[in-house]
């Protein structure tokens, strides 16, 4: 077991979609972190382990037991605590969706290996929602259930605008591929996690986005949004949630990145970097949260609008139902 090294929060000065909290005791591998809480309740009990999946620019955990910088702030703790065995995929920060979930599918070979079970519930915020639809397309057999949060299923028109403006593609990528990339690698204690920022960029664009889902079908998403996708298929369930809130608290570092979304879609039926529709996938719970795309994982210390709901009771009760529904 390695220890993280807790001065390399310096990363954060350079993600743009960061997000921060001071974590629990754990138990972690090279790659994969496993949260332990001693159980109060089985309210978050699920029959299989829960994987989370991080998105563009995400991480596992920065830093070690005693203080560290978790990408889903108050989440997985509570979860544990409420009986869920619940994981935390370490992936690529910046890779092409194919490239993150071959990375997915060998962690959650692992989980398996370590808890015995022969499936997961597989949790996917942002990029991390393709990440997991690869998974249940490549390996079915390991999926119990897939859940897109704010997901790019059908991509960001966000990156579109970047990879149209040779200029802003240009800087992007030497930021990201050279300077952000790289330090979020060596912060989490993995340099060696490969790098692949324009891979990224066109993974997550609509076009990308189409071209992804065409190789990698799935019953979950809709021809078109008008229309319900599958709740279940080859008996994996489908879920997924989104917010259509840009600024939600003015103190939050992200109220200047989340009005992205509306730049470049022209309206504001997106979460700042999400529009809804594309975020729907299977069972939508709801597609319009008084949350923002990073307040969907309960980024930046949790801050959030006065009365939007709390994002670490929805993953709490999302395990609830994922219980109730035998997984």
């Amino acid at each position: 077991m390695r220890k993280r090294k807790t001065k390399n929060i310096l990363a954060l000065s350079l993600c743009s979609a960061l997000c921060l909290g001071i974590g629990s005791q754990t138990q972690a591998s090279q790659g994969l972190l496993q949260i332990k809480q001693t159980a109060k309740s089985n309210y978050a009990q699920t029959k299989y382990p829960i994987v989370m999946v991080h998105g563009w620019l995400g991480w596992s955990r920065i830093g070690n037991d005693g203080f560290n910088i978790d990408y889903w702030y108050q989440i997985l703790p509570d979860m544990a605590r409420n009986g869920s065995t619940v994981f935390a995929a370490q992936l690529s920060p910046t890779n092409t969706t194919a490239v993150r979930g071959e990375q997915l599918i060998a962690q959650v070979e692992e989980v398996i290996a370590l808890t015995g079970k022969d499936k997961v519930n597989l949790i996917g915020h942002s990029h991390g929602g393709p990440t997991v639809q690869y998974v249940a397309t490549v390996k079915p057999q390991f999926v119990a259930s897939a859940t897109g949060v704010g997901g790019t299923f059908r991509g960001s028109k966000v990156a579109d605008v970047i990879q149209n403006n040779s200029g802003l593609k240009t800087f992007m990528n030497i930021l990201g591929q050279y300077i952000v990339g790289p330090l979020i690698a060596w912060a989490e204690a993995n340099p060696d996690t490969p790098i692949d920022f324009d891979g990224s960029m066109k993974s997550l664009t609509e076009t990308g986005s189409a071209a992804f889902n065409f190789k990698h079908p799935t019953a979950a998403l809709a021809t078109d949004c008008n229309k319900s996708g599958a709740t279940s298929e080859k008996g994996i369930y489908y879920y997924s949630w989104g917010g259509t809130k840009q600024t939600t608290n003015l103190l939050d570092i992200d109220t200047i990145l989340m009005q992205l979304g509306p730049l470049a879609y022209g309206n504001n039926d997106n979460d700042g970097m999400v529009a809804r529709c594309s975020t729907h996938f299977g069972k939508v719970i709801r597609d319009n949260y008084a949350l923002n795309h990073t307040d969907l994982a309960n980024m930046m210390f949790g801050l959030r609008g006065l009365l939007s709901p709390d994002p670490v009771d929805m993953y709490r009760q999302h395990a609830n139902r994922l219980k109730l529904q035998g997984l």
